[in-house]
């Protein structure tokens, strides 16, 4: 167990919501300049006859937005932990041609990592219609989507198309849950620096992990109810009240008002959220009836090359083994 942090986490890591959510200071806007570079990029891959994940940064090069790409790197690792990324004119585009910018963009912030068994390195986020959430990850319904953190350094979203109604993204910082808890539920902050079993829908690979980890001067997090209460009761292990306690008070606090901010992303926006730093959620949605018109997203994890040290039991950074 690592050292439990007797006192707040300070800095801009450590927002409310209430104090950030209109003043911009987490919104990015391209310039005419720099959409003119991706798209140049965006034609080189397409000269070649390459498609995602089939090229390099090398094939999309975008050498004159270094200035930019410094800062959304580090923005996630020293700053607020996330950002919005606004002005690509998604409508110019098709899927294919969005995605291969968007990739071409991850590649030149970090290295893309698989997010599910099949190797995906570019996930689609959308409703399949399914309904199991112990066999279903939950992008792929239009249910509610409880806060959470993916297992890379930093989860990106492009949003190409939104629901009819519904659908808001919701960012809460893992410090802001942590200095709330030590104010007002310090009795709780052994037990979340313990570990806690963890298995992703099933797939009988089972780790461990702690909601709190302090490594070399910074404080991380990580929380994936869903998949903790799964490895737990198929150890024969369930959640003890106490657990349950502490985990409905990380919901609660996460999920504040005050605490969380809430976006509606809109065609074009990028989100970028580091995954240690901030815990994010979605609302239920209702879609278009017409299959083109339903709300999608593309998804990538990257593993970063300015993030933290983490402790040796704290869960891996490569994202989810190809099978």
């Amino acid at each position: 167990m690592s050292v439990i942090l007797k006192e707040k986490i300070e800095g801009p890591s450590a927002w409310k919501g209430k104090d950030i959510k209109d003043d911009g200071s987490w919104i990015y806007h391209w310039s005419d300049e720099s959409i003119g570079v991706l798209e140049k990029a965006l034609e080189n891959v397409k000269q070649k006859g390459l498609k995602v994940p089939d090229f390099t940064k090398e094939d999309f090069p975008i050498t004159a937005l270094t200035e930019e790409i410094n800062y959304f790197n580090e923005e996630l690792e020293n700053g607020k932990g996330f950002l919005v990324i606004r002005g690509l004119p998604i409508e110019r585009y098709t899927d294919d041609e969005a995605a291969i910018i968007y990739y071409g963009l991850g590649l030149h912030m970090g290295t893309p990592v698989s997010q599910n068994m099949k190797g995906d390195m570019l996930g689609d986020v959308k409703n399949i219609g399914a309904i199991d959430p112990k066999q279903v990850r939950v992008y792929e319904t239009n249910e509610y989507l409880p806060y959470h953190a993916d297992l890379s350094d930093v989860v990106g979203l492009l949003c190409l198309r939104k629901a009819k109604s519904g659908g808001m993204s919701s960012l809460s910082s893992a410090m802001t849950l942590y200095n709330e808890i030590l104010e007002k539920h310090p009795e709780y902050l052994g037990l979340l620096h313990r570990h806690f079993l963890l298995e992703h829908l099933n797939d009988g690979d089972v780790g461990q992990t702690p909601i709190f980890s302090y490594h070399k001067g910074k404080l991380s997090g990580m929380y994936l109810r869903q998949y903790i209460e799964i490895a737990q009761e198929n150890a024969g292990l369930p959640l003890s009240d106490v657990e349950v306690e502490a985990l409905d008070l990380v919901d609660s606090i996460l999920s504040d008002p005050d605490i969380r901010i809430d976006m509606l992303m809109e065609p074009g926006d990028i989100q970028f959220a580091n995954n240690y730093a901030i815990f994010h959620s979605r609302s239920g949605f209702e879609d278009y009836d017409e299959p083109e018109r339903r709300r999608h997203l593309y998804r990538l994890w990257l593993k970063m090359p300015n993030a933290r040290e983490l402790a040796p039991d704290f869960p891996g950074r490569n994202g989810i083994s190809k099978r």
